[in-house]
């Protein structure tokens, strides 16, 4: 029995671009030819085929499968190598449903990292600054800040501060200042892993440092920044 390319693909529940593509990289041997030029392809064509479409189905790429060779037997440790490939991909897939229905119940941004939600009302740059901080913040600080999100009470002043022009005089600063202090007071004390200053020896610490300096300069204006630094002085963080 002989079979043509169109008939083989057919067989075998492939596509003829296939079963070329398959010959090109050396996985299926050419078949005899007619006179005509036609293929004719046989049994063992067939069979090594299907062995081919079967891997691929699995999961094994043409490359895995060129070094496979032409034996037929059960390949068990290639087949075990896969199993661990695909075990590892679909429990990625879960952790990635898992964060996708955070992002959806929560409605938060996709570029804040799974565990950190946004509060109630917090400005775009104040979620912006804490998508980049949490590249560069340890464990144990981003852990900190994670708590914070989940158990922060907004303030009257939060609103003020994100709608503070620029221009805005000296003592409107210092009275906004003055009463924003208690609440951030608060915060440092019930979270205390927030406010630790971000110094050290450690060239991660180094990093942390210059990345907030850098967010903070291009998310908020110059009567924020001002704001933020009497803030500070008032609170007794220099």
């Amino acid at each position: 029995m002989a079979w043509s390319t169109r008939e083989i693909a057919d067989l075998a529940g492939t596509s003829l671009r296939a079963v070329r593509h398959y010959h090109e990289v050396g996985l299926l041997a050419e078949p005899e030819r007619l006179s005509n030029g036609y293929k004719q392809y046989g049994v063992v064509h067939l069979v090594r085929l299907l062995r081919i479409k079967r891997l691929v189905d699995l999961g094994f790429s043409l490359g895995q499968i060129a070094g496979m060779g032409d034996d037929d037997h059960h390949p068990a440790q290639a087949l075990r190598t896969l199993d661990a490939e695909l075990a590892s991909t679909v429990e990625q897939l879960q952790r990635a449903r898992v964060e996708l229905a955070l992002i959806l119940r929560h409605r938060t941004s996709t570029d804040l990292p799974p565990g950190l939600v946004p509060t109630a009302g917090m400005s775009e740059a104040d979620r912006s600054l804490v998508a980049v901080m949490s590249r560069v913040l340890g464990s144990q600080r981003l852990d900190a800040y994670t708590e914070l999100l989940r158990s922060a009470t907004s303030d009257p002043t939060d609103g003020e501060f994100d709608e503070l022009p620029a221009d805005a005089d000296a003592d409107v600063r210092s009275d906004l200042a003055r009463r924003m202090a208690p609440h951030i007071r608060r915060i440092r004390k019930e979270h205390p892993g927030v406010g630790a200053p971000l110094s050290g020896d450690r060239p991660e610490d180094r990093l942390a440092a210059r990345t907030a300096a850098t967010a903070m300069q291009e998310l908020y204006n110059p009567a924020q920044l001002d704001v933020l630094r009497r803030v500070r002085e008032l609170i007794g963080d220099t």
